[in-house]
């Protein structure tokens, strides 16, 4: 769709990019799409849950992985409309203030993300440094100041994107190249001027950077910590309680460094490699830190067993039943 202002064409629509109309393949990415979706509510879903039932898990760690769990679902949920509609439907096309809103939320929740992530790591240092004072340096209350702050931080950090990108006209190519709206996808179609908005761009992903350097730095100060235990199984045991968070940041940090870094020489850079960046930056992390938690925490996963027997338990039960 397209508006006519001084005989000059407005594009009103995006098309986003996905597979070739007749691509044999098309049908199994979309099989494969679904699944993923389906791992990724399974297993943020499961996360809240056991944390809610189990009462040896309300503690602020694990408070903040709840709030981690919810941002994932939040993003795939985000993504997942746009998703279904290019892969299932092969409709592409979807309108400006949708496509806004879409990258609000999205960018708006990796900011939360990468706060969450930073509080994750100043609460294992915490728990590191003085064990004894843990539960009286992060309160039940503090860490819900905390998690209150990240996301009005976020909140506030993205809410001008949206008004600045909708000032933008469109006139010539509107044309996406993922399957989600990104701002500087949108940035990159404008026919006017977008210095502001790639400097805006610049300062939001300065922020998670900044978190990364906390991130760092948190730990350092972590190995310090650790270096000075003399036990090496005791070593060994406390740094085997970070594992899944390294893991997380670094899913989560790496990709933005790179993406953000192909952004600024996509003339060269294959189109291919923006799309499978973008893919494992908004998809990977809520399909793998479920998976992540179960494997390297043991209270998550006694909580997966005990969630499992009384499964069990209640499927006998019914059987049972005339």
């Amino acid at each position: 769709m397209v508006s006519v202002n001084s005989s000059i064409f407005y594009h009103s629509t995006f098309v986003l990019s996905g597979l070739e109309e007749n691509d044999p393949t098309h049908i199994w990415i979309s099989i494969l799409i679904c699944s993923l979706y389906g791992v990724m509510a399974f297993g943020n879903g499961s996360i809240l849950y056991i944390i809610k039932t189990e009462h040896s898990l309300h503690a602020p760690m694990y408070y903040f992985l709840s709030v981690l769990a919810v941002t994932d679902l939040a993003l795939s949920m985000t993504t997942m409309p746009t998703m279904f509609s290019v892969f299932l439907l092969r409709s592409r096309e979807i309108h400006i203030d949708a496509c806004l809103c879409q990258v609000y939320f999205l960018n708006m929740l990796k900011v939360v993300e990468s706060g969450v992530l930073l509080a994750m790591s100043v609460d294992r240092f915490i728990a590191i440094w003085n064990p004894l004072r843990y539960a009286s340096i992060l309160s039940k209350l503090m860490a819900l100041r905390i998690g209150l702050f990240i996301a009005l931080r976020a909140i506030v950090l993205i809410l001008p994107e949206p008004f600045l990108d909708r000032r933008l006209p469109f006139c010539s190519n509107n044309v996406l190249t993922h399957s989600w709206c990104l701002h500087q996808d949108i940035i990159m179609l404008a026919c006017a001027d977008v210095k502001v908005h790639s400097y805006y761009g610049l300062f939001v992903v300065s922020v998670k950077m900044f978190d990364a350097v906390l991130v760092v730095l948190s730990y350092i100060l972590i190995l310090r910590v650790v270096l000075r235990i003399a036990s090496q199984s005791e070593r060994s045991k406390t740094l085997s309680t970070c594992i899944s968070h390294i893991i997380a940041v670094i899913l989560f940090y790496v990709p933005i460094i790179l993406l953000s870094v192909l952004h600024r020489f996509s003339s060269v850079v294959p189109h291919v490699t923006h799309k499978v960046l973008a893919f494992i930056l908004y998809l990977m992390p809520p399909l793998v830190n479920p998976i992540i938690y179960c494997i390297k925490t043991r209270q998550i996963r006694e909580g997966y067993v005990h969630c499992f027997r009384k499964i069990k338990i209640l499927w006998t039960f019914v059987s049972k039943c005339p």
